[in-house]
């Protein structure tokens, strides 16, 4: 004797049943955990990684100042850890006050180009050139402007976001620093690999 089927409302589960509601979960689960894993810690089209915090100062470290030319400096920061951090921006800068943080004077930054975020890795790299206006002449130079030349043997070089104070740095080919007026142009910081 036949049997009569059942409607699909009337229908138990069988054991196949069961196990592709098992497979389509695990699909879906699956899937909703790799877009969610692997894609939030990739930098946004910006630069911006949401697990990775500001860069602090007590994280960074300078790797010198080396002259570019005559009116311009590289500065780059090294990550030193314990996580990974983002940069966003431009540098502070400051004449150092010789020993004394209180007595250092900030100087004017006028920020050049775009200023994405950077995401540095524990050992990675970023780095801003500074720009100054130069003294003109060979030694006891002028300014065009007619004010006095500022000499000093080292800045401070700071990040926006991390509190006041820096890397002090003196030039890598043991000069100083001479400039007129108080103002710098700076690049925003940008990646230099690890």
């Amino acid at each position: 004797m036949r049997g009569t089927r059942r409607g699909a409302a009337g229908r138990g589960q069988g054991p196949w049943a069961v196990a592709v509601a098992a497979a389509v979960a695990c699909v879906c689960a699956c899937a909703l955990s790799w877009s969610v894993g692997p894609a939030a810690a990739m930098p946004a089209a910006d630069g911006w990684t949401p697990s990775a915090a500001p860069c602090t100062k007590e994280q960074l470290t300078a790797d010198g100042a080396r002259r570019v030319d005559g009116r311009r400096v590289r500065i780059t920061l090294i990550n030193d850890g314990p996580a990974p951090c983002v940069l966003k921006g431009f540098p502070t800068v400051a004449l150092a006050g010789q020993g004394s943080p209180d007595r250092n004077k900030p100087l004017h930054v006028v920020g050049q180009g775009p200023a994405p975020a950077v995401t540095l890795a524990v050992g990675g790299r970023a780095a801003t050139e500074l720009a100054f206006t130069p003294v003109l002449g060979e030694a006891g130079g002028y300014c065009a402007s007619g004010a006095e030349p500022t000499v000093v043997p080292s800045l401070v070089v700071g990040v926006g976001g991390a509190g006041r104070g820096g890397s002090q740095l003196a030039p890598d080919d043991g000069g100083q620093f001479a400039l007129c007026g108080a103002t710098v142009h700076a690049t925003a910081f940008h990646g230099n690999g690890p």
